[in-house]
């Protein structure tokens, strides 16, 4: 992979509000071209959700769309199908955060964790997030939280292990700072309401936030993102152009000052509109139909059609 941040360096925000759409479209994909840290990897296919049983075949087909533009990549469970995610990633030559997905439902914590302590035993996962947002989401208490980060940590003694929330989170819980080897942080300023001429501004705060948390602990940026449709938040407004503009400000700073960012996210995922309102299915580089977002792709699918009638695909 070729990282010319020369090239995204040079990069002004002033330079990206005068650009036009497609010189702004040019640029996306360009610093796309250029690669990123991280990329959160979204599985689930149109029609479906979690609690879906996902195929190897489709787990394949998406990571190696995303291959050749990111050195890692996030899951966010370890049961379901989830567990592939990793042990693919890594034929493919990535380097894996794996999450276990903690809520309520004590059974399936425990099908969790063990999951995640055995791909740790097959050399599957570089970085290790026992949860994702449970304090934020209430699901279980922090003493409950930090006793599963023991327990991992008691078994998986030769990789980092973390919790993965809100940057707040681990400012105003030192004890789960304490527990953490590193922290993982999520820092989403459209979901405060900042609007996207700040928005980078407020990104390095709430990270900066994190980092004096941490006390010396790494701090790594676990999800960041703008969406590219739907309802507006405040001063923060989806749209294709703010998306662009977000995520090549993203990784101009990731390069810049080298900060680890894994970008949220890989794929729009319709059923994720339930929990989140109508954004919620539009934070993907790439469409529900793994076509790449912010790009013209009618000639593409227009070639696709004509092929198609003529039964060559």
């Amino acid at each position: 992979m070729s990282y010319r941040s020369d090239k995204i360096m040079s990069l002004s925000g002033a330079e990206l509000d005068n650009k036009t759409t497609k010189g702004l479209q040019n640029c996306f994909k360009r610093v796309l071209k250029s690669g990123m840290h991280g990329l959160c990897f979204s599985p689930y296919q149109e029609g479906q959700q979690p609690g879906d049983q996902l195929t190897e075949k489709q787990i394949r087909k998406r990571l190696k769309i995303i291959k050749p533009h990111t050195k890692w990549v996030r899951s966010f469970s370890c049961t379901e199908g989830n567990e592939l995610i990793p042990k693919i990633a890594k034929e493919m030559g990535m380097k894996t955060l794996v999450g276990a997905w903690l809520g309520n439902e004590s059974e399936m914590n425990h099908k969790e964790i063990e999951g995640l302590k055995k791909l740790a035993s097959e050399g599957l996962i570089d970085v290790a997030a026992v949860g994702n947002e449970v304090m934020y989401r209430g699901d279980l208490t922090e003493e409950e939280l930090i006793g599963f980060i023991h327990n991992v940590k008691s078994e998986i003694t030769d990789i980092p292990v973390g919790y993965v929330d809100a940057y707040y989170e681990f400012v105003h819980r030192p004890k789960i700072t304490e527990a953490c080897d590193v922290i993982l942080a999520n820092c989403y300023p459209y979901w405060e309401g900042c609007s996207i001429e700040y928005s980078l501004i407020y990104m390095k705060d709430m990270y900066n936030q994190a980092v004096k948390a941490a006390k010396g602990k790494k701090v790594i940026i676990t999800e960041t993102g703008w969406p590219s449709q739907g309802e507006g938040l405040n001063g923060a407004f989806p749209s294709e152009g703010n998306a662009m503009k977000y995520f090549i400000n993203t990784q101009k700073w990731s390069k810049e000052d080298d900060i680890d960012i894994f970008y949220f996210s890989s794929f729009d995922e319709s059923w994720k509109v339930g929990s989140e309102g109508d954004v919620g299915a539009y934070w993907g580089l790439w469409d529900k139909n793994e076509n790449l977002n912010f790009v013209d792709n009618n000639n593409l699918t227009n070639i696709k059609n004509r092929l198609a009638a003529k039964k060559w695909i």
